[in-house]
């Protein structure tokens, strides 16, 4: 349950400024704020004085400061003011862990190794492709950002419906399942598009054609973007699971809707149907491996099980393509 990657532990709008929220994830106890600069922070939550939970304290100018004995913690985890001391304590650190703010939310990076961050985190829109990027779309509302807590799920099950076009019939109830259009890897990346309904029967993809079609980036294990085309208008969805403890995630939920054909509540309720049916299905599957694949799509999961080996302790290096 610790691979290695960027992984959502928040939205941005649950940190306004000088604000503090305790965490827990990958095992560990962690405090996020954002300080008076406005930068966001994420540390280990435990004060290196005397264990004090630093989510119980404040913001000061120099960054949080432990409710027990005033100990002021920087960004960086470096102690930078002792209230009764002529000096900080230069020895003692906490833990702070690499954060990016993108597309209104808030990732970490985990690496068990301890190693810097590999790669960026992708814009979701421009990393689906110009259709997506120059749409607009409506404000994220409360209603747009959904966290379903504690899911017995490790995220690689939930990057492997990238490669099971089948599970739409059965799990979505569409009339057929969606035809493979493309699919490429590269480096941290795994990219497919998926096309629904009689004009993508012959599974010939085309470039500039986009109506009827999902199209899907997963950037590590942590970050997935899905850009849909529906009748309706745009959508663009963030399925973002981070590992709790060694059985559970929690998966956060970010749906943004094009503007331009209205009814955005309505389609919004639309677009949010689709996760908690797969959520019912997560929470009490069994991981397989092997597992006991069809002819038909025992090519795409291998390809992607190999990809994922990538991102765990054991390997030396990020995936690579193959």
């Amino acid at each position: 349950m610790k691979p290695t990657g960027w992984f959502q532990v928040a939205w941005s709008s649950d940190l306004a400024t000088g604000q503090i929220v305790p965490l827990s994830y990958f095992g560990s106890e962690l405090v996020a704020f954002r300080g008076h600069d406005g930068r966001v922070n994420v540390l280990d939550a435990h004060c290196q004085h005397l264990g004090a939970n630093l989510s119980r304290g404040c913001i000061v100018d120099q960054g949080i400061q432990c409710p027990f004995h005033g100990w002021v913690w920087d960004g960086n985890g470096r102690n930078v003011e002792i209230p009764y001391e002529a000096r900080p304590n230069r020895v003692r650190r906490v833990r702070s862990w690499p954060v990016t703010e993108r597309n209104d939310s808030i990732y970490v990076w985990h690496d068990v190794a301890s190693r810097p961050p590999q790669w960026e985190v992708p814009e979701a829109f421009s990393t689906l492709g110009q259709i997506f990027e120059a749409a607009d779309y409506y404000p994220l509302t409360d209603a747009a950002r959904v966290r379903h807590p504690g899911i017995h799920v490790h995220p690689q099950v939930i990057a492997e419906n990238a490669v099971d076009p089948h599970h739409f019939r059965f799990v979505h109830h569409t009339p057929h399942s969606p035809v493979v259009l493309r699919e490429a890897q590269e480096a941290e990346e795994w990219r497919a598009k998926v096309g629904f309904g009689r004009r993508w029967a012959d599974a010939v993809d085309m470039p500039d054609e986009t109506s009827s079609t999902i199209e899907i980036v997963w950037s590590g294990l942590g970050t997935s973007f899905s850009g849909e085309h529906t009748r309706d208008g745009l959508r663009v969805i963030a399925i973002c699971a981070t590992p709790v403890d060694a059985t559970t995630s929690d998966i956060f939920g970010t749906y943004w809707i094009s503007s331009e054909h209205g009814n955005g509540d309505e389609r919004l309720g639309q677009a949010k149907l689709a996760l908690p049916d797969d959520i019912a299905v997560w929470d009490t599957q069994r991981y397989l491996d092997p597992p006991g694949l069809s002819p038909s799509e025992a090519a795409g999961f291998r390809k992607l099980r190999t990809w994922a080996g990538g991102f765990y302790p054991e390997a030396a290096e990020p995936a690579v393509a193959t």
